[in-house]
């Protein structure tokens, strides 16, 4: 007898059962029973916990990294980028797993197992002194692989949960009623808000802890945190129903584009006539049948559409109009995303060079001293606050406006992100040139910090953070909504690969900015913008001037591709 998985064994009728989804069990999800808000409560949850634990270290990362383990500001700044990239970029590692092998359920809860095991290595090196190097001596050798170590086994856990956690809280919901697409919406809405809740306590309380008890009882918190995510998250498992894997969906894409290019040229009947070659011991009726019933594929990128009108050169190339359509939507997908990406290397600079700008300023609030890696708070206590009201206020309201379901439309919330960033980086300008002229003023040789308070560098973390909210969650709602089936949780993945790019494309950008700006290479050459004895000697403003720039040629260029996309919805 052929083996047969648990979701392929019969017992329950098919109108009471989620098609295409199992149960904790690997039984068949009941309608009555699995999937909706209350499933995706613990998901939300779970989020507060999973971005406190992550973000209490990467907020004050950079701090960690100059005065523990005594690298140079620069690099630290690179570390804690390519840290913070690379922990994204494996959202699609998760996403691709989910969508191939596994479900997002599995991959959670491997994935919190190992930012588990990468925070304990972290905290241990806090915890002894004979694992950190000795004071103003630079970490290297077993130490710097150690560090490193705890890092990216970090990276990897917190990739793998942020390519799992969001797509399945979504999977939660029915997208084939009106009401059920708009509980998804809310979801997508209140993730971020979870996600706010999260970053509150750790950018407050756990970075307060790392600069006034220790790094030890920082990454410790952190560490309990993220335990105690797992048995929350196993408590929903009654209730989730969870999408059953349909094989990877890079080799779908692979093969519809080879077949495309190397397929023979003919026409769509030839295809056709091969089938009925195959089968010329069915009935003339039935060929006839099955020949009316063949999909063809869209007007659109017709250049893929060679995948199913040419005979293929092998079997293994052999595609359907269904994969193709897939396939194209997928690469309509493409410029969205990659538009976003100069969007988040701005945010990069929040956690690299805007914390270095507040360390130089007065960070007092009456009679207490705030942290720099606290500024984060300001853009979430704003996200916070306008997350329910953009859910319960303002869509409700478009919907009326509009008479549409969404109401506000996930390009338009993308856009006003990117709108917001280019305001955040003129901002960030503007404060940086007041900053240094109080700096000129006071003198080389004033010690504390400069007689200008942190909150006007709290102005750019406004713009940013307000910029995050609308795009991410846009993102989120927009890559799971418009993605086909088989290839959702990874296609979701790309909002968070997007913030990798961006923080790979920051470090780029630090480098190619002091290379072009800097001359001579000794000591009478020119230093770049970006390099001096301390950032007083940085042209930080000319360097937030070039990303305001950049950042409002890239808004021209998502308006292009926002015009002319169509959802998927509108051909229905």
């Amino acid at each position: 007898m052929a083996f047969r998985f648990p979701w392929q064994e019969g017992g329950a009728n098919e109108a009471e059962t989620w098609a295409g989804y199992v149960n904790w069990r690997g039984r068949p999800a009941l309608r009555a029973k699995h999937g909706g808000m209350l499933a995706a409560s613990f998901v939300l949850v779970v989020e507060i916990m999973e971005n406190l634990a992550f973000l209490a270290n990467a907020s004050n990362l950079v701090t960690y990294l100059t005065g523990f383990m005594h690298f140079s500001l620069s690099r630290s700044a690179t570390a804690v980028t390519n840290f913070m990239g690379t922990a994204f970029l494996l959202a699609l590692l998760g996403g691709f797993l989910s969508d191939a092998f596994f479900t997002t359920y599995h991959i959670y809860l491997i994935s919190a197992l190992l930012e588990f095991l990468g925070l304990i290595i972290l905290t241990v090196q806090a915890v002894f002194s004979s694992l950190k190097p000795p004071p103003g001596e630079e970490a290297t050798g077993g130490k710097a692989a150690m560090l490193f170590a705890g890092l990216y086994l970090t990276a990897l856990g917190v990739g793998g949960i942020k390519g799992s956690l969001a797509p399945h809280g979504g999977e939660q919901f029915d997208e084939s009623t009106a009401r059920g697409r708009k509980a998804r919406s809310t979801f997508f809405n209140y993730f971020i808000f979870c996600l706010a809740c999260g970053g509150l306590f750790a950018v407050t309380f756990v970075v307060w802890v790392e600069d006034n008890k220790g790094w030890k009882w920082g990454f410790g918190i952190s560490t309990i945190t993220i335990l105690l995510s797992i048995p929350v998250f196993l408590a929903g498992s009654p209730l989730y129903r969870n999408k059953i894997p349909t094989g990877s969906p890079l080799t779908t894409i692979a093969k519809v584009l080879l077949a495309a290019i190397l397929n023979r040229r003919s026409n769509y009947q030839s295809a056709r006539n091969a089938v009925v070659d195959m089968e010329q011991s069915s009935p003339a009726e039935d060929i006839k049948e099955s020949e009316a019933t063949v999909p063809m594929p869209g007007k659109e990128l017709v250049c893929l559409n060679r995948a199913v009108e040419g005979r293929p050169l092998h079997r293994s190339l052999a595609c359907d109009a269904n994969e193709v359509e897939d396939v194209k939507v997928v690469l309509k997908l493409l410029p969205i995303f990659l538009s976003t990406i100069m969007l988040n290397c701005c945010l990069a600079q929040l956690s690299t060079f805007s914390v270095e700008q507040a360390g130089t300023m007065d960070t007092r609030v009456g009679r207490l001293t705030v942290p720099p890696a606290s500024l984060p708070v300001f853009p979430v206590i704003f996200i916070m606050t306008i997350a329910p009201l953009y859910d319960h206020v303002i869509v409700p309201f478009a919907r009326r406006v509009t008479r549409t379901e969404m109401g506000i439309t996930h390009l338009q919330r993308i856009g006003t992100g990117l709108v917001l960033s280019v305001v955040a980086m003129a901002v960030a300008a503007a404060v940086e040139v007041k900053r240094k002229r109080v700096a000129r003023r006071v003198g080389e040789g004033f010690q504390g910090p400069l007689p200008i308070t942190f909150f006007w560098v709290a102005f750019q973390y406004l713009f940013l953070g307000s910029a995050d909210l609308f795009t991410l969650a846009g993102m989120l709602e927009f890559f799971f909504s418009e993605a086909p089936a088989r290839m959702r949780t990874l296609a979701t993945s790309l909002s968070w690969a997007s913030l990798a790019m961006g923080y790979y494309l920051s470090s780029v950008l630090v480098t190619v900015v002091n290379l072009a700006t800097s001359s001579g290479g000794g000591g009478g050459g020119r230093r770049g913008w970006l390099s001096g004895e301390n950032l007083n000697h940085y042209h930080l403003e000319r360097f937030y001037l070039l990303m305001c720039v950049l950042s409002a040629l890239n808004l021209v260029n998502f308006v292009f591709w926002a015009m002319i996309y169509r959802y998927r919805s509108s051909k229905k």
